[in-house]
């Protein structure tokens, strides 16, 4: 019965009136970049959990299954969108190792707080070896090839600074998650929502040094500075214990 009120239709549809509607637009081939780009649209606005294969075929405009030509499933996927927005780390004009880390970490960390998701990603994704996070690397590693540094101690150097960035960054995003889900917009209102439990912990007089922090502390929002003076504290760091 569809089909035959389709010809209806369409007998009933001028030749003319036809033509003159305009064509639609030619889908968009499906490649594996289409796929991860959707993705990272929706994981910056909705999380990892949001992410389903119909989701993305329906967001794609796609019939279910035909993601599957390029991935396996959702663990394919995520490896995609990491190795998607690392392609945002592009080489900078830093000079020197020291200026090198320091730079690529300043972009890493402002790239996990773009797609915060990537605190969430499962441990197989987390180690997944990809083209754009191999280049990250590469340029980090680069960067020390010259200052007579053995192999071991080149990769131990990157971690560490590696390490320092997702560690402060990750604890950052769950302080920007807190906020979000208390509905609390300022390190005021956050203080003043964990003030009872941190008035009865400080009132037992075990934690004087914290007391003198919350009294004294001119910079409790200012996540950046934070990040910064760590980050230089890891470099003095490496500089002191290698003798660079």
């Amino acid at each position: 019965m569809a089909a035959q009120k389709k010809g209806d239709d369409r007998a009933h549809t001028s030749l003319w009136e036809r033509l003159e509607r305009p064509a639609s637009a030619p889908r968009q081939p499906l490649t594996p970049h289409r796929i991860a780009a959707t993705a990272v649209e929706i994981a910056d606005a909705e999380g990892l959990d949001a992410i389903t294969m119909r989701r993305l075929a329906t967001e794609l405009g796609v019939a279910p299954m035909a993601a599957y030509r390029y991935v396996s499933g959702k663990d394919d996927v995520l490896e995609l969108m990491v190795d998607l927005v690392h392609a945002e780390l592009e080489p900078s004009d830093a000079t020197g190792w020291r200026e090198t880390l320091r730079t690529l970490a300043l972009h890493t960390r402002a790239l996990m707080l773009r797609h915060p998701w990537l605190t969430e990603l499962t441990p197989q994704v987390t180690f997944s070896l990809t083209p754009n996070r191999m280049a990250v690397a590469e340029r980090a590693l680069t960067a020390l090839d010259d200052l007579g540094l053995d192999a071991d101690t080149m990769m131990a150097v990157v971690y560490t600074v590696d390490s320092y960035v997702h560690g402060a960054t990750h604890s950052e995003i769950a302080v920007l998650r807190l906020m979000e889900g208390r509905g609390w917009s300022s390190g005021d209102e956050t203080r003043e929502g964990l003030a009872p439990q941190m008035m009865w912990l400080i009132g037992t007089g075990r934690y004087p040094a914290y007391q003198r922090y919350l009294d004294n502390a001119a910079r409790k929002d200012d996540p950046q500075w934070r990040f910064e003076t760590g980050l230089d504290c890891v470099l003095d760091g490496i500089v002191a214990r290698m003798g660079l």
